[in-house]
């Protein structure tokens, strides 16, 4: 799938929204991708983690055992594109603030997975979800996403995948253009809430 694409289905589906928002990094955007509001339509989630999957087995991270995902975000898509590498996803919780697997859920020393997020912006829960599978012994070779909205700058300490790249300016909160300051911010995603 193309950028305009990916971003064609988040604007049918009004999850491409504009204003101030507060990311989950504590960053300060003009756009906010609302993934919900395209996870809630089966058919559009289903038509962006196939291509996602797709594009994993392109790039060579396709023999995995298991998806991995950090929660909330990351489980819908996780369980999307596992389904279509034809392997169990999982997925970590935060526990008194750190990822962990809970649920039953086990990964093996040596097996090799990848974690499958929605967005990423920074790539913390990335890294964070990483440093939980590497605590099993698991190994880690990859980890993709649906859209890099720092088009290949978060580092997240694993080759990324992502289905697209698409480049959205983020601000610190002390250094806020006009336009955006003169804005009432709003925090639209979950890290965070109690």
């Amino acid at each position: 799938m193309t950028t305009d694409e990916v971003l064609d289905l988040f604007r049918e589906s009004g999850a491409l929204l504009e204003g101030h928002f507060i990311l989950s990094s504590g960053l300060r955007s003009p756009i906010f991708l609302q993934k919900a509001k395209v996870f809630m339509h089966p058919a559009k989630a289903e038509k962006l983690c196939r291509a996602l999957a797709e594009k994993i087995r392109a790039e060579g991270y396709g023999d995995v055992s298991q998806i991995v995902s950090p929660a909330v975000g990351g489980i819908i898509p996780g369980y999307e594109t596992a389904r279509h590498l034809g392997v169990p996803a999982i997925y970590t919780e935060r526990v008194e603030g750190k990822f962990e697997l809970r649920r039953g859920f086990e990964l093996q020393p040596g097996e090799k997975v990848i974690i499958v997020e929605d967005i990423v912006s920074t790539g913390i829960s990335i890294r964070e979800c990483i440093e939980a599978i590497r605590k099993t012994g698991a190994n880690v070779v990859a980890a993709a996403c649906l859209i890099d909205r720092s088009a290949g700058e978060a580092e997240v300490g694993v080759p990324l995948v992502s289905l697209v790249q698409y480049k959205v300016p983020a601000y610190s909160p002390d250094a806020l253009p006009p336009e955006l300051a003169a804005i009432p911010a709003i925090k639209p995603g979950s890290r965070g809430l109690s």
